[in-house]
């Protein structure tokens, strides 16, 4: 008998889901509710609400898995519309956190030269990845993050939608995209270099002005696409 591939056994159960098989439905769930859950956290943070979100997205998919075409896995397809719900589950609740993401940006002093530790002693994303306690702190502080800077900050370095998608998903500017992800990697590339242990700020206060090469340097932070936990 012929091997079947994973790709043929991929369409094979897309199938049973699109006839109805409800043993594929069980197997759908319980392979996918787990990274599920963590995606939605991701967004909504609330336990709750991603949980009602992860809900809301297997509702959606069996409603639509008729018209599923396998043009992508099926993995895939499922993370679209669980972001999707996400994003709908935060305009209909209309919380928005509009903390100011100030206190969370980098110090200058008089002299317009930062007051915390140099943005180079940083993890590299080698080392995040390699590094349990850095991916902790990296998903715990893009959770701090007030909401408006956290989802364009997942949706641009997370998902890797361009800042015209943003744009359009978010109906904000790309102008506003643009900032609001250049403070949140700010933002959280200076909570980064805190973690690091390099020089205190009394040190980094009393350097000279010529010792400053960060006034208006790049601040761009990438998140890891495959970052696990975040």
């Amino acid at each position: 008998m012929t091997d079947i591939l994973p790709d043929q056994a991929e369409s094979n159960f897309i199938a049973r889901l699109q006839s109805g098989d409800e043993r594929a439905a069980k197997e759908l769930v319980g392979a996918n509710a787990g990274w599920m859950l963590s995606v939605a956290r991701r967004y909504l943070v609330d336990n709750a609400l991603a949980e009602d979100c992860v809900q809301d997205a297997f509702m959606n998919a069996f409603q639509n898995i008729e018209s599923f075409e396998g043009r992508s896995k099926i993995k895939s397809w499922l993370h679209r519309i669980l972001v999707n719900a996400a994003l709908t589950k935060i305009r209909k609740n209309r919380r928005h956190d509009e903390r100011p993401i100030d206190y969370l940006l980098p110090k200058f002093d008089e002299f317009e030269c930062r007051i915390e530790a140099s943005w180079p002693d940083i993890p590299t994303p080698a080392e995040i990845l390699e590094n349990t306690q850095i991916r902790n702190l990296v998903a715990d502080n893009i959770h701090q993050l007030p909401q408006n800077y956290r989802i364009v900050l997942l949706l641009r370095d997370i998902e890797e939608m361009s800042t015209a998608e943003v744009s359009k998903l978010l109906e904000v500017t790309e102008g506003t995209v643009k900032i609001r992800l250049h403070r949140a990697r700010a933002a959280l590339k200076n909570s980064l270099s805190r973690f690091s242990g390099a020089e205190s700020n009394d040190e980094m206060h009393h350097k000279a002005p010529a010792s400053c090469s960060e006034r208006h340097g790049d601040t761009s932070l990438s998140v890891h696409k495959n970052l696990p936990g975040i």
